[in-house]
């Protein structure tokens, strides 16, 4: 027996032999199968790459900070915390003199690991008179635990946790690769999730309830020792600079550590962010719900710029000789070999005889683009005017991309898919300030501005 049509299968209509054959008629103009031939044998991206955006991009810039190597993240999804611990880097590698010091990666991925651990659990409580099939429960319980992250989450954990040497809680397999680690948390989680709600409907109390967080977060705490070790409580610091001279820095907290050699006060760093919908206005502060690690750590907090603001504030801290955090959605116009981020290096829409084109607006609202990685800008090529032609990108994929793993962004491709950039307070203009203070503008959890890099 036949189901009757609902509403929306009444809306729909099928593809009939007529549109198949108009359909077939339009793709045999003679520049389409010239496409085809091409594509079919090369790929999409070979045919279209335009060879004029090649050669008018030039990796030279006028003003270049990095003297030092990339990082590599390998087959996980740190690069925020890669990109946040190579701006801090810059500052100690003066201090301790050696060109090329690493901090540990692998010690600012575990805190945050187990951090977000309690986040999640707390966020299940906290919800758990909410349905399980509601908006928000899938949506935490979508993608628990993933590597990615936000500048102010970065921050909470290095104000919290500090900071240590590579050699002090090096890289492991489970670090350079979180698709061994990662299911087994998701795993562990979700399952708890499930107990400390039906625990919660049961009448449980508040202790009750704790406890039974504080047991599950023994467990996470295990595996994570089982991955990617466990992280020291002290240090002590040694080294040899890069004139070969030795130096005793002492027994050392991690905390102490940064404070010793970083010093930066993170607290007074802002992240702004380009967000194209005319509903959040610039000048206003923005904030995602449910979007942390440490719970008592760093609000998420943005402060919306103008995208020529961004800019101009970014080229000048670089001028000054700091490198600046920021995310983009690195995905479109990128080639990850020849390392451009170049608007219009690839002519999809000369290719197929379409038009192709959307603003960055569209690609918010649609879901097409969002802030997915993060990386730091070490340069900036200015004109005689002061207004910047190109950037210059650290990457954290090792350093067979582009200039040994250094990347060139074309000033149009900041316009078109960066997202945000973070910056010192001193630097804000005066008619961004009311918003380091203000209550923001709250977006749901699943707001493109939440996307994780």
């Amino acid at each position: 027996m036949t189901a009757p049509a609902t509403g929306s299968d009444n809306a729909r209509t099928p593809i009939t032999t007529e549109t198949i054959e108009a359909c077939v008629r339009a793709a045999q103009d003679p520049q389409a199968l010239v496409a085809r031939n091409a594509v079919t044998r090369s790929g999409v991206d070979a045919c279209a790459t335009d060879r004029t955006k090649v050669v008018a991009t030039p990796t030279v810039v006028s003003h270049k900070l990095d003297t030092w190597k990339v990082t590599s993240q390998k087959k996980s999804g740190r690069c925020w915390l890669f990109s946040s611990l190579n701006l801090l880097r810059d500052t100690a590698r003066a201090r301790l003199g050696i060109k090329d010091f690493e901090f540990s990666q692998n010690h600012a991925m575990f805190w945050d690991k187990f951090e977000r651990a309690n986040w999640f659990l707390t966020d299940i409580i906290a919800t758990a008179d909410q349905p399980l099939d509601g908006r928000l429960l899938q949506f935490l319980l979508a993608d628990v635990l993933g590597d990615g992250g936000q500048w102010d989450m970065a921050v909470s954990v290095y104000l919290k946790h500090g900071v240590v040497p590579k050699q002090a809680m090096p890289e492991t397999a489970c670090s350079g690769n979180t698709d061994d680690m990662n299911p087994i948390l998701r795993t562990l989680l979700r399952r708890s999730a499930l107990e400390l709600r039906e625990l919660a409907a049961a009448g449980a109390g508040a202790e009750t309830l704790a406890a039974a967080k504080d047991d599950v977060l023994a467990k996470v705490w295990r595996i994570l020792v089982i991955c990617l070790g466990e992280p020291p409580t002290s240090i002590e610091w040694t080294w040899r600079d890069d004139e070969g001279e030795f130096h005793r820095g002492g027994t050392l907290t991690p905390t102490q550590f940064y404070d010793t050699y970083v010093g930066i006060d993170l607290t007074q760093y802002v992240c702004l962010v380009d967000d194209p919908r005319p509903e959040h206005p610039k000048g206003r502060a923005l904030s995602v719900d449910n979007l942390g690690n440490v719970v008592g750590g760093r609000r998420i907090r943005y402060v919306n710029t103008d995208i020529d603001v961004i800019k101009r504030l970014a080229a000048a801290t670089i001028v000054a000789g700091e490198p600046v955090w920021f995310g983009a959605d690195v995905t479109p116009q990128s080639d990850r070999d020849s390392g451009l981020l170049v608007s219009g290096l690839y002519d999809h829409t000369g290719l197929f005889g379409l038009d192709l084109s959307t603003s960055k607006l569209q690609r918010v609202l649609t879901g097409e683009s969002a802030m997915n990685h993060a990386m730091l800008f070490t340069g900036v090529d200015l004109d005689d005017a002061g207004s910047p032609r190109r950037w210059r990108v650290e990457n954290s994929w090792g350093e067979e991309p582009g200039d040994k793993g250094f990347y060139t962004m074309d000033d149009q491709w900041f316009t078109d898919y960066v997202f945000e950039v973070v910056v010192h307070v001193d630097r804000l203009p005066e008619d961004l300030r009311p918003a380091l203070s203000e209550e923001p503008i709250h977006l749901p959890a699943w707001d493109p501005m939440g996307t994780l890099a």
